[in-house]
Order: structure tokens, then sequence, then C-alpha cells
């Protein structure tokens, strides 16, 4: 005859009510909140972050950021012509190593404007015709190779890195691209500063750099920024 086990869960001990009082409280572990990133550390330019900390640097992202919403501009042209422009400008950067980023000083320079500026710039690249000239174009009343996409970027890769091989910094080349080496070279001395973001420049160069980290996002982020990605720009990508 097979036995039968009965098995019983031990009983909880009465406790008394000075014993339960008496009992240390468990404690309660509360977990830390993962610190907030920075803001300006979601920026940089050409790999080179910008200054953590600097509310004045903050500030002014900010603010150009906002300056290059689509209700400010309010037009999608800018994608358009990257969409035209990058694929040509790209593999030419990369064999000159530089930085992709550097694509976006053709939308800085001449995004949002055709034909040649009161000082004589034209081209993509907004090149000086004495510019051009040095860097193998050909600028005469026959012809301006300033306006060839290719070459102009050729060019503009050669003087790019010409400007690196004296500043050792991509983003005071950018910075020198739009002002000149020996202006900005002039402005480091003077200021005992190299640091871009903490020197104090014209108006228009001390906003150059932050014009062309905003071309990026926007470029990279449309929507964010007001924009919609159209149905040109998709064509224009599938060519």
């Amino acid at each position: 005859m097979a036995k039968v086990f009965a098995y019983q869960l031990p009983q909880a001990k009465n406790k008394s009510l000075k014993e339960v009082k008496n009992e240390p409280k468990p404690r309660l572990r509360v977990e830390k909140a993962a610190p907030e990133t920075p803001y300006i550390s979601r920026f940089s330019f050409a790999n080179e972050d910008l200054p953590a900390g600097d509310r004045r640097v903050e500030k002014k992202l900010r603010k150009t950021l906002t300056a290059h919403s689509y209700g400010k501009l309010q037009t999608n042209l800018l994608h358009i012509k990257a969409a035209r422009w990058f694929p040509v400008i790209e593999p030419i950067l990369a064999a000159y190593r530089i930085p992709n980023d550097f694509k976006y000083i053709v939308l800085v320079e001449s995004g949002l404007k055709v034909g040649i500026s009161p000082k004589g710039a034209a081209g993509i690249w907004q090149f000086m015709p004495q510019t051009a000239r040095s860097y193998g174009l050909k600028v005469n009343r026959h012809v301006d190779e300033r306006h060839n996409l290719r070459k102009s970027t050729v060019a503009a890769c050669k003087y790019i890195r010409e400007l690196y091989s004296i500043f050792d910094n991509w983003t005071l080349v950018a910075a020198a691209y739009n002002v000149g080496d020996v202006k900005l070279m002039r402005q480091i001395h003077r200021q005992n500063q190299d640091n871009y973001y903490k020197m104090r420049l014209n108006r228009e160069t001390g906003a150059y750099v932050y014009k062309l980290i905003s071309m990026k996002q926007i470029l990279e982020d449309p929507v964010r920024y007001g924009y919609n990605k159209n149905k040109s720009l998709l064509a224009m990508n599938n060519d």
C-alpha cells in the first residue's frame, strides 16, 4: 500500500508588535536619472567639437539655427541644390582628405543666390578671379571655370588643403576661407587666441562656422527645422 506524504509549508513566526517596530526598514533604491546631454554636444564641425559649457556659443548657435529654419527662409531650394551638387563634391573632398562637412560651404556661399557678388566673386565656391587663376581655373572674357562644378571644386580643395597646412585646424580653415588666411592669422596673433569660438571676429566671419553647422543640421534633419522632403529632391537623389 502506497504511503501518502503530506508536505506542509512552514508557518510564519508570529511576531510581537514590539519586534515588528524594531525591525530595520528596507532601503528603497532610488535610480539616479542619467545626466542630460548638453545641448551643444549634439553639434560639431569637421569632427571638431564646440566648446562645452560655453553659454555664449550655445546662444549664438541656437540663434543661427532659428534663422535657418523653414519659417525664416521659406524655401526648399537648399535641398534641391544639395541633391544636385553634393554627389559631385563629396568624392572630390574625400580624394583630397578634406572633411565632408566642407561641402556646406557652397550652400552658405551661393546656395541662396546666383551670379557674381558685388566684390567680383563667382561660382558655387565664390572665388575671386585672381584666386581662381592661382588654383588652376581659367577666368577671362571667353571662359569662366568658376562656374564649372567639378573644376571649381578641385580648385577649392587645393585652397582648403593649403589653408590647413597653415592653421592645422579645420574650424579655423573654414573661417579663413571666409576672411582670408592673412587677416585671420593677424587676429590670432593680436588676440593671442586660436580657438575660433572664443575669438572676436568681424560679424560675417564670426557667424560663418555657425552657418555651416546650421546648413548641416537642416540638410541632415530637415523635418526638425520645418522643412519637408519634397518630390524634386527625392527624384534628384535617384538620378
